[in-house]
């Protein structure tokens, strides 16, 4: 077993592995009997000072297509504010699904030993339902920095077993992850192959249908660090999400290889 180690890593995020101007896209899928392509997600990271002692901002839009576009239209955003030291500092989501709309902020102290998270929510049809103080111990981030700490995982010390442990606010909630090393794998997508790093993720959440390996990531094995697939497992059937596009990186995506036909 291990944990994150050395200044770098505590934040969960290297420095060398994101930069401003990076965009990237991914497709989303719905898996019941049939796979069905329920949505797409686009990120941006870039230079942003909207927020106190923030100077990067990770975004994140999320739309429904297709069949899940005319059952269940889903239009949702998420912001993450981060400091010149990668932590985060404030994020902000907007949930807006079918005739839904919230407004969910959490505001993040750091001390010596433990950070406090104020989580705020608001919906349209019933005001402030939430508005909290959260304490942790350890890691902890928003939904959306799970991606930094992913992309800080130093991939040249990783062995089979390397267990990074993370908490997760939402909502009321701290939701307690653990990603799990397995090993290096191909994955086969859109006449490419990968070069990943995979891990298992179990989730303590009621979510899931298990904590245990309730979910799976396969990282680019390069120093972008960008996962490639994720898949999910869900009361009602999985999710799957892959990689699609990028665009000013701070690296190449040298985990990319074209398939010869």
């Amino acid at each position: 077993m291990c944990c994150l180690q050395g200044t770098a890593q505590k934040t969960g995020m290297q420095s060398y592995s994101m930069k401003h101007g990076e965009n990237y896209i991914y497709e989303t899928y719905f898996k019941w009997g049939l796979m069905m392509r329920a949505g797409e997600a686009s990120f941006k990271y870039r230079p942003d000072h909207a927020i106190t002692g923030a100077t990067s901002q990770m975004y994140m839009r999320y739309k429904s297509i297709g069949f899940f576009d005319n059952f269940f239209k889903m239009r949702d955003t998420m912001s993450g504010y981060y400091s010149a030291d990668h932590r985060l500092i404030f994020s902000d989501q907007r949930t807006h699904d079918g005739g839904y709309y919230a407004i969910d902020q959490l505001r993040f102290n750091y001390g010596e030993e433990k950070t406090t998270i104020h989580s705020y929510r608001w919906t349209l049809s019933r005001g402030v339902r939430i508005d909290t103080t959260l304490t942790a111990v350890g890691e902890v981030t928003d939904m959306l920095g799970v991606l930094f700490y992913l992309r800080g995982i130093n991939r040249q010390l990783l062995n089979h077993g390397d267990t990074f442990p993370l908490k997760v606010a939402v909502g009321r909630d701290l939701v307690n992850v653990q990603f799990i090393y397995q090993n290096q794998m191909i994955v086969e997508r859109d006449n490419y192959k990968f070069n990943t790093l995979y891990f298992k993720i179990d989730i303590i959440d009621n979510a899931f249908e298990s904590s245990k390996s309730a979910a799976e990531v396969w990282v680019g094995d390069d120093d972008n660090l960008l996962p490639i697939k994720v898949r999910s497992k869900m009361k009602i059937g999985y999710v799957e999400v892959y990689f699609k596009s990028a665009s000013e990186l701070a690296h190449p995506l040298s985990c990319r290889i074209p398939v010869k036909k």
